[in-house]
């Protein structure tokens, strides 16, 4: 994404919201994650997961979960 893109975010706070989601996106490429299928897995687990558990949903131990149960 471009300096032009955030033109159309819509107010500086849209920006900042836009700026962190494509955070994530590339911290998930970064750790060879699909970001698809973890935003759709975040999302779904999101409702049920206490605030102590939440960094278990960063990409980074999301992948080392996946692992984990794929092995088992």
């Amino acid at each position: 994404m471009g300096r032009k893109s955030w033109l159309f975010a819509g107010s500086e706070r849209g920006g900042e919201r836009a700026a962190f989601v494509y955070t994530l996106i590339v911290s998930c490429k970064m750790n060879d994650i699909d970001p698809q299928a973890w935003m759709a897995d975040v999302l779904a687990r999101l409702p049920d997961i206490t605030v102590s558990r939440l960094p278990e949903l960063l990409p980074w131990n999301w992948k080392a979960e996946q692992e984990a149960v794929k092995a088992a």
